[in-house]
């Protein structure tokens, strides 16, 4: 029972500390990018690559914005990897799709990536050509350090309250902040079923 009380009150520190104006700041940047009938493209590994998956149905759907998720097409991911490297994996694929000024990249990461220490190269690769290509780049993060947190127009940070929930909490939360913007009355044009 104790471990359990520690993650649901750890769950409610988030909750009152995450910074609600940049969720704000994000829907904008998600609205604009919709007017100029621009697409979002989600990127993430591991638990980050699953959100990816996800967020692409519910933009699509709740909000009808044009969207694109990475690694959803496994047989051209997995040729990428092989050819080309896991590096440029991701950056290639968005090369292919012409992402451009009117376009976003939203990123799902706990760490957010990092150079010097060579974690998820991919993410900074694609991230680095997105910001070449002038298009926004939104990301939800664990930690204030990564690399995502350097270059997003809006990195919504989730608080680390316990380092041992880090990666639990980030991920848990990415998926309750990327269904609060989906339901925002500015972005919502579909009803869910329930």
């Amino acid at each position: 029972m104790k471990e359990i009380n520690e993650f649901i009150k750890n769950s409610i520190e988030i909750l009152e500390l995450i910074d609600k104006k940049t969720i704000l700041k994000t829907i904008k940047i998600i609205r604009n990018c919709s007017k100029k009938n621009g697409r979002i493209f989600f990127a993430g590994s591991g638990g980050g690559a699953g959100h990816a998956s996800h967020a692409t149905n519910d933009f699509r759907k709740i909000c009808s914005i044009e969207s694109y998720c990475i690694t959803d097409n496994v047989s051209e991911l997995t040729a990428r990897i092989n050819d080309d490297g896991w590096n440029t994996s991701y950056s290639n694929w968005l090369k292919t799709s012409n992402i451009s000024r009117k376009d976003i990249l939203f990123i799902f990461s706990v760490g957010g990536g990092n150079e010097k220490k060579k974690i998820s190269m991919n993410l900074v690769e694609c991230m680095r050509l997105a910001k070449k290509k002038n298009a926004q780049i939104i990301s939800i993060v664990g930690k204030k350090n990564g690399f995502a947190s350097q270059v997003s127009d809006a990195c919504i940070e989730i608080p680390n309250v316990n380092n041992k929930y880090l990666t639990p909490l980030t991920e848990g939360f990415q998926a309750v902040i990327w269904h609060l913007i989906v339901s925002h009355t500015s972005l919502q044009k579909n009803k869910t079923k329930w």
